[in-house]
């Protein structure tokens, strides 16, 4: 896949954007990549961005690095990939190496400790949206097995306490078996 250096520079600093300006983890980013990838630049449907997504998360590694492979692959091949990835990563490095080298100073500030608290209730809210657009994008397909496995994942995990790990592994098992049963249907190209 060939792309033009403008887009390289568009992908370089919109993931160096999303990343320098989100706090609170992958689930955090997530939303922010679907609002510019999708709905501003329009590289991405939706579906796509939430295949994206569920591939992100159940891979090894940060789930933010992992959707910026994914996002930059599919806009501009391994080039993409990279210039994503480096977009990605560069913000948190530079935030932790100067946070390192100030380290006693912020340990001990309650206006850091204050910042920091007040930060936890803007990742719920984040999160909650993740939550509420993925939720949506799984009763849009109107199929009732969709549903049905995602409130029993979330039973499993919430009111059980079964490890995510296995809620992954068994979601991606049926993923696996229905696309095998659709694929033999003629519903999957």
């Amino acid at each position: 896949m060939k792309a033009d250096k403008n887009v390289y520079g568009k992908l370089f600093l919109s993931s160096f954007g999303l990343s320098a300006f989100t706090f609170g983890g992958g689930y955090v980013i997530i939303p922010l990549m679907k609002r510019k990838f999708v709905e501003e630049l329009h590289w991405l449907e939706e579906e796509e961005m939430l295949n994206f997504t569920a591939i992100a998360q159940s891979s090894p590694g940060a789930v933010a690095v992992n959707a910026a492979v994914l996002v930059g692959y599919r806009v501009a091949g391994l080039p993409g990939a990279l210039t994503a990835v480096l977009g990605t990563i560069l913000p948190p490095m530079i935030v932790l190496s100067v946070i390192s080298l100030f380290y006693t100073a912020f340990r001990e500030s309650l206006v850091v400790a204050a910042v920091l608290k007040g930060m936890r209730a803007g990742v719920v809210a984040v999160i909650a949206d993740v939550v509420y657009t993925m939720g949506r994008g799984v009763f849009k397909e109107k199929r009732i097995s969709s549903v049905l496995v995602m409130a029993a994942a979330f039973l499993a995990a919430w009111a059980f306490g079964v490890n995510v790990i296995f809620v992954i592994l068994a979601c991606g098992l049926f993923g696996a078996l229905r696309a095998i049963a659709d694929a033999k249907r003629g519903k999957l190209q």
